[in-house]
C-alpha cells in the first residue's frame, strides 16, 4: 500500500496530510517544497529522538537544511508556559528568524507544545507536524489547535495555527509501548461512534489487527480518521459554529479528569474512554440513545483494555473542572452527545444529570 494523501482545504492555509509506511525518509524533500529557509529546528523528547532523531536530522541535513534537535521533557505536565519559554530562549540563541521552520517530532504533547511555540515565536514561523503516536496521527496533529496546559484546565492557553503539512509514518507506531497504542485507539473509536455503523463495525471486526499494528489496516484507519477530521476542520476551522466541537466527544469529562488528577496518573486516551462512557450514560438518561449503544461503548473500549469507570471518587472536583471546559456557557454544561449512532450534537445538560452519570461511572 503506497502513501495516501488527505487534503485539508483551507484556502491559503490549506495543506496535505501524508499517511504511509516508512515515508519518514521523505521529510526533507517535502519540506523543501514548502519553505524558503535552509534552517530547521526539530522539537522532540529524548525517547522519540533516540528512535528517530538521527534519521530525521540526517535526512534534513542531506536535503540542505541546517538542523537543530531540541528535546523537551516527556509528559503532559511539561506542556507548559515554562517549557515553552525555555524553547523561545533556545531558538533565540540559535538566531532563528521568521522564515525558519519548526518540526514537531513526537506525540500529542510535543505537537501541541511545538505548535504553540511556532505560532507565537516572532508572531509565527513555518511549522510541520510529524506525529509518531496514534493519537497524534488521527487527531491532535491535524487541524491547527495548539496549546499549553494550565493547572486549572487542559489546553487553557492556545491558538489556531495550521501546519504547512503533516507527515504520518505509521511504522513508527511499532515502537510505541502498548499503553500508548491503546490510548490512541480511544480517539480512533471516538471517530467510529461519530461516523456511524460503517466505521464502527470495521473497528469492531478488525480490532485485533489494529492492536497488532498491521500495516494495511493501520494506514487505512489513519487515513479514514484524517479524512473525517479534515472535512470537519474545513467546515469550522476556528471552532465557532459548533461543528468542530463534535470532535470533543468524550473530552468534556476526559479533560476534567486529566486536570483533576494533575495530568500524571491517567493517559489522555484513558480519560477520553471514560469520558465517552459518561457521555453515553448522559445521553441514555436523556432518552437520546438506548442501553445497547451504551453497552457497545463499554464492550469495545473494554476489548482494547481501556478503562470505562472513573478512577477517583471526587466527583465535585470533576464537575468544577467541567465548568471550565471551552464548550461550557456560564453555569450550563454543554456536552457532545449522540442522538443515535453517527449523530453527534451539542446538548445542554443539567448539573444533576451530569452528576448522576458520573456516579454511575464510579
Amino acid at each position: 500500500m503506497g502513501e495516501r494523501v488527505v487534503e485539508v482545504a483551507l484556502g491559503a492555509r490549506g495543506y496535505k496530510i501524508y499517511i504511509g509506511w516508512g515515508n519518514l525518509s521523505s521529510l526533507g524533500e517535502k519540506l523543501r517544497s514548502v519553505v524558503v529557509s535552509n534552517k530547521a529546528a526539530v522539537i522532540s523528547h529524548p525517547i522519540v529522538a533516540d528512535l528517530y532523531g538521527e534519521k530525521v536530522v540526517g535526512g534534513l541535513r542531506e536535503a540542505g537544511f541546517e538542523t537543530h534537535l531540541l528535546n523537551v521533557p516527556d509528559g503532559e505536565e511539561y506542556k507548559s508556559l515554562e517549557v515553552a519559554s525555555n524553547l523561545y530562549g533556545k531558538l533565540a540563541e540559535l538566531e532563528f528568524h521568521r522564515s525558519d521552520c519548526m518540526i514537531a517530532l513526537g506525540g500529542g504533547v510535543v505537537g501541541d507544545l511545538a505548535g504553540f511555540v511556532a505560532a507565537t515565536y516572532m508572531r509565527g514561523v513555518p511549522f510541520i507536524q510529524v506525529p509518531t503516536t496514534l493519537l497524534g496521527q488521527v487527531d491532535s496533529g491535524i487541524g491547527g489547535k495548539v496549546a499549553v496546559d494550565h493547572p486549572r484546565a487542559k489546553n487553557l492557553i492556545g491558538c489556531f495555527y495550521q501546519p504547512r503539512f503533516v507527515l504520518s509514518d505509521v511504522s513508527t507506531l511499532k515502537s510505541l509501548p502498548e499503553p500508548e497504542v491503546k490510548s490512541g485507539l480511544a480517539e480512533v473509536i471516538k471517530y467510529g461512534f461519530l461516523e456511524g455503523e460503517r466505521l464502527l463495525s470495521f473497528l469492531e471486526a478488525d480490532l485485533d489487527s489494529l492492536l497488532g499494528i498491521e500495516r494495511d489496516v493501520l494506514v487505512k484507519v489513519v487515513a479514514e480518521c484524517c479524512r473525517m477530521k479534515a472535512a470537519i476542520v474545513e467546515e469550522d476551522e476556528r471552532d465557532l459554529s459548533g461543528r468542530r466541537a463534535i470532535l470533543n466527544y468524550g473530552h468534556t469529562v476526559g479533560h476534567a479528569l486529566e486536570a483533576t488528577t494533575g495530568y500524571t496518573s491517567i493517559s489522555h486516551g484513558e480519560a477520553v474512554a471514560i469520558g465517552m462512557v459518561c457521555a453515553a450514560r448522559i445521553a441514555r438518561r436523556l432518552g437520546l440513545i438506548d442501553e445497547a449503544l451504551v453497552e457497545r461503548h463499554v464492550v469495545l473500549l473494554g476489548r482494547v483494555g481501556l478503562p470505562t469507570k472513573l478512577p477517583i471518587s471526587d466527583i465535585d472536583s470533576i464537575q468544577e473542572r467541567i465548568l471550565l471546559d471551552k464548550k461550557s456557557q456560564g453555569e450550563a454544561n454543554i456536552f457532545v452527545l449522540l442522538k443515535g449512532l453517527g449523530k453527534p450534537a451539542l446538548v445542554e445538560v443539567s448539573p444533576q444529570v451530569v452528576r448522576e452519570a458520573l456516579e454511575e461511572c464510579s
